[in-house]
Order: structure tokens, then sequence, then C-alpha cells
């Protein structure tokens, strides 16, 4: 297949191009990364040096992943440059089960549900004709949705903000707003540099002018944790396991098999190579295997769900750098910095309100995304209702949780996710729908 790009998937480019490559995938992904872990610490009220630590992991367990999916071990990898991070679609389940059992229960439950997306990398064929585009989209939507609600407390100054009577205070909004409006006039800059590092430069921001405004607290670092190493240590945290997170994080683990494919077919046409074909179903299939199986790993070193990062492929077309060596450099970057505990101490400090407004932005373009995958499909009377009966129990259960107050425990638990209860639902009337319409003729 013909394409414009430099460097292709086996080429190795030279050290300098490789890695201003790697300089410009590291750009993009960065805060991606660290958002992740800073919103469910927050929500979870842990301290500076947890926070720290997870923000650290969450970098190293990206490089391994990054670095398992560009290598490829035997079946497990898409040998692209395909890079891993943090998801953001397992923010509101994970939140949802920390507040039950903490930080042992949400590595349990996500290491428990992982091989649920390695399954599926083995059957993809069959799971597509029951988790179809329409299914996938409106989960998607779902969940940009109900993350949009994360922002907003974040913009507000996060719940810390709500126990101590600052919530929604003038300085807060302010600094949410600068960080917003930042990001966005960065963006719309032609300069490619400034459009690729516009959420960076809006945290910078917000981050100076959170501190002109006293609103970073340093009494937290010690010069101790400065200058320490992160050794990674496998299970710090401890495991447990309900059967009703299981659920909420496995569902969540189908659609994101369902995502995987759609990227790693991304990734094959920007760079040149055929989606169809046996090499193209390993491919998919590998990189399908490796999203569960690097979210299994980042379970052991104390780091939250992986998936493949569809920005990286823009960065793709623009460098004209697809060669999966790149990858390399990107994992050994991401690597270095979770060890060393400074990066993670510095981003913990940051005030909610400064995430808050760039990631109010982030969600509402995970729900935009949802929006273009329902409406690329053909949207007759089924595909109206599945949609309407999803979204209706989803964001029903999202925006008023106390309906299930009179339900069991085990029902409560598992519907209590917007996500959840819209997800199940598409997936049930997906099927039931079109069985009555096969019946009627």
């Amino acid at each position: 297949m013909k394409t414009d790009l430099i460097y292709g998937i086996e080429d190795r480019p030279p050290f300098k191009d490789a890695l201003f490559a790697a300089l410009q995938h590291l750009l993009a992904i960065f805060v991606a990364i660290i958002t992740p872990p800073l919103i469910i610490a927050s929500a979870l009220k842990l301290d500076v040096e947890k926070t720290g630590f997870l923000v650290s992991m969450s970098l190293f367990a990206s490089g391994v992943s990054t670095f398992i999916q560009c290598r490829r071990f035997g079946p497990i990898g898409a040998r692209l440059l395909c890079i891993q991070g943090t998801s953001f679609s397992f923010i509101g389940p994970i939140i949802a089960t920390g507040l039950v059992g903490g930080l042992p229960l949400i590595f349990g439950v996500c290491m428990a549900a992982a091989p649920i997306e390695m399954v599926i990398s083995r059957t993809f064929k069959y799971m597509r004709n029951i988790i179809t585009p329409l299914v996938s989209g409106i989960v998607v939507l779902l969940i940009g949705l109900s993350l949009i609600k994360v922002g907003i407390v974040s913009c507000g100054g996060g719940y810390a903000a709500m126990d101590n009577g600052t919530f929604a205070s003038w300085e807060n909004l302010s600094i949410a707003g600068v960080v917003l409006l930042s990001v966005l006039f960065f963006n719309r800059c032609k300069n490619k540099y400034l459009r690729m590092s516009s959420i960076v430069l809006g945290l910078c921001l917000g981050y100076g002018l959170a501190f002109a405004l006293g609103k970073v607290d340093m009494s937290a670092l010690n010069v101790e944790m400065l200058m320490s190493f992160n050794i990674p240590q496998p299970f710090k945290y401890g495991l447990d396991f309900n059967v009703s997170s299981f659920i909420a994080i496995g569902l969540v683990y189908m659609i994101t098999a369902i995502e995987a494919t759609g990227d790693v077919t991304a990734n094959s046409m920007i760079s040149g190579l055929k989606i169809e074909g046996d090499d193209y179903l390993k491919r998919v299939s590998g990189g399908v295997m490796a999203d569960g199986f690097n979210s299994f790993l980042a379970g052991i070193f104390n780091s939250f769900p992986n998936s493949i990062f569809a920005q990286n492929n823009g960065i793709i077309q623009l460098t004209g750098v697809a060669s999966r060596y790149v990858g390399y450099y990107i994992a050994a970057m991401l690597i270095l910095l979770g060890l060393f505990p400074i990066v993670g101490a510095v981003f913990s400090l940051m005030p909610d309100p400064v995430l808050g407004g760039a990631t109010l932005l982030m969600f509402g373009t995970v729900a935009a995304a949802g929006i273009r995958i329902v409406s690329s499909q053909n949207i007759g009377r089924k595909e109206t209702l599945v949609l309407a009966v999803s979204l209706s129990l989803g964001l029903g259960v999202e925006l008023m949780p106390d309906v299930l107050s009179q339900a069991p425990e085990a029902i409560r638990s598992i519907f209590s996710s917007g996500i959840t209860t819209g997800g199940l639902t598409a997936i049930i009337a997906n099927i039931v729908i079109r069985v009555k319409e096969e019946e009627e003729r």
C-alpha cells in the first residue's frame, strides 16, 4: 500500500530522528497517562505519597506495556507503533470499586477481569456480533458523559473542597477557566508543536496561577521523597475481590477490546499495511491480547488498566514515522519517568481545578467520540430503541443513584454505575429487539 511515510514499520530511524519522534509521542500522551490516577486518588482522598506512587507506577506500567505492544512476544503484541497508557474508560467503575474496598479491591478486580479481554482477542470475530459498533458507541458516550461530572467536581475544587466549604469558590473556578481557555487557544494554533502540547501548556499556566494564589501546598514534599528512587513493588497494597465489582469492570474490558480493534485497524491503515487477511487478524488479535495482558501486568505493579491510545495514530500521520522501534524509545522514557518519585510528587500536588480545566475538555472529547461511532451507523427503528433505552437507564442511574436504594446490595453494587447499567442494557436490547424484528418478518 502506497504511503507518505518517511520510516515504515520495520525501518530503523537514526537516533536523532527516533528520539525527536518519541518526544512528540510522549508529549501527546504524558498528561493522559497521569490523569486517571490523579482523578482516582482525589476521589478516594489518598495522601500525597500514595498519589505520587500511583502516578509513577502508571508511567512505569505504560512503558512496559508499550514495549510489549511494539516488540510482540509470541501471540502478545501488535508489532506496530502502538502506545499504551492508563485507560480513561475505567475511571468511573474504579472509583465506585475503591469507595467500597479501597486499592486492594481495585487491583484485585482489575487483574481478575483482565483475562476477559484476552479471551475476546481469540474470539473477537464472534463477539463483534454481540458488541456491535452501536453498542460500543453507546458505552463510549456513557463513559464520556459520566466522566464530565468528575471533571466538573475537579473544577470546583474536588471532594476535599466539598468538605472544607471552599467548593466552587471564584479562585477554583477561575483557575479551571484559565486552563480550559488556554487549552482551547493553543489547540487552535497553526503551529503543530503548540497544538500537540496544548494540554501540557494549559496545565502549566493553571499550575502557575494556582501557585500565585497560594493553592499549592508544598509542605507535603520532603527532600527524602524527592531524592529517592522508586522501586516497583508487586502487590504493594494487597488484593481483594467481589463479584459485583468484577462484573462492572469486566464489562468495560469487553468494550475496550472493541476499541483496541479499531485502534489497531487505524494504525495499520496509517502505517501502510493491509486491513484484511491473516496478517491483519494476527495483528489485531495480538494487539487486543496485549491490551488485556498489560492490564493484568499493571495490576501487579499497583497501576490501573491500560489501553492503546488512539491519539498517537495522529502523531504517526503528522511525523511520517511509523517505525515500531520508536516505541522502544517511548517505553524507555516512560519507565525512567516512573522510577523517579519527583515526577509523581510534582503532579500529585496539582490542585484539582487545574486538572479539572483540562479533563473537562478531554471527557467531552470522549463523549463526542461515542456520538461519532453511533452516528456512523444506520439509525433505524431498532437502533433508535436500543439507543433510547440504554441512555435512559444509564443516565438515569448516573443522575439519580438513589433509585436503587431499596434494591438488594448485590444489585445495587452492580448497577450503581451508569456505564454498567447502560452497557448491559445496550447489549441485551440489541439482541432482543433484533430477534423480535426477525419474528415479525
